[in-house]
C-alpha cells in the first residue's frame, strides 16, 4: 500500500517536471526570427511629432542646492527598483511594464512634493495644457471627415 503511494507521488511529480520543460522545449525548437522590415525613412526636412511626456512637465525649472539633492536622491531610488524589475526573471512583459509605469508615476509626485508653490503651480500649468493637447488631437482623430 505505501509503494503504491510513493509510486503515485513520484509519477505526479515526473508528470509536473516534464509539463514544466515542454514549453522550453517547444521554444528552443522554433524558426529563427524573419528579418526586420527595412526602417521607414521620413523627409529630414520635417522632424517628427514628438508628444509632450509627463517628464518635460518638469524641464527648464530652477531647484535650488537642496531641491536637486532631493530629486536626485528621489532618481537613485526610483534607478535601483527600476533595475530590479528589469532584472527579475519572473515577471512577464507586461508586469514589466506596468512596474516601470508605477515607478515613473511615483518618482514624478515624490519630485513634485519636493517643489515649492510657484514651481507646483509652472508644473500644473503644464500638465494641463499638455492634457489639453493631447485631448484635442484625440478628438481631431477621432473625429469622422
Amino acid at each position: 500500500m505505501s509503494n503504491n503511494r510513493v509510486a503515485k507521488r513520484m509519477a505526479a511529480a515526473i508528470g509536473f517536471l516534464f509539463l514544466c520543460a515542454a514549453p522550453g522545449l517547444t521554444c528552443a525548437q522554433s524558426s529563427p526570427p524573419s528579418p526586420a522590415p527595412p526602417p521607414r525613412k521620413t523627409s529630414p526636412a520635417v522632424p517628427p511629432k514628438k508628444a509632450p511626456s509627463p517628464e518635460d512637465d518638469f524641464a527648464g525649472l530652477q531647484y535650488t542646492e537642496d531641491q536637486q539633492g532631493r530629486i536626485d536622491q528621489i532618481h537613485q531610488d526610483i534607478k535601483s527598483r527600476m533595475d530590479a524589475v528589469v532584472k527579475d526573471e519572473k515577471l512577464t512583459a507586461p508586469q514589466r511594464d506596468a512596474m516601470t509605469a508605477g515607478y515613473h508615476r511615483m518618482e514624478r509626485s515624490q519630485i513634485y512634493k519636493v517643489l515649492n508653490s510657484a514651481q507646483r503651480k509652472e508644473v500644473l500649468r503644464r500638465i494641463r495644457a499638455r492634457q489639453a493637447a493631447e485631448q484635442a488631437e484625440q478628438n481631431k482623430q477621432s473625429s469622422p471627415k
